[in-house]
């Protein structure tokens, strides 16, 4: 569910490096926010990351 409806940004993958360069995986989610959004002129519930917020890419209803 972590992607952003607008940009498609979702969730990375890696490895987590300990101090004795152990390597395990964990993964990055992304900042992302449920917000009522207005889509044709109707209020819509929509996940979106706050970089698309930020930016004005979706109007909020």
């Amino acid at each position: 569910m972590a992607k952003c409806d607008i940009c498609g940004k979702g969730a990375h993958f890696g490895n987590a490096v300990s101090h004795s360069h152990r390597r395990s995986n964990r993964i990055w989610n992304s900042n992302i926010k449920t917000v009522k959004c207005k889509v044709n002129s109707v209020a819509k519930t929509m996940h979106v990351c706050t970089r698309c917020l930020r930016s004005g890419a979706v109007e909020r209803a």
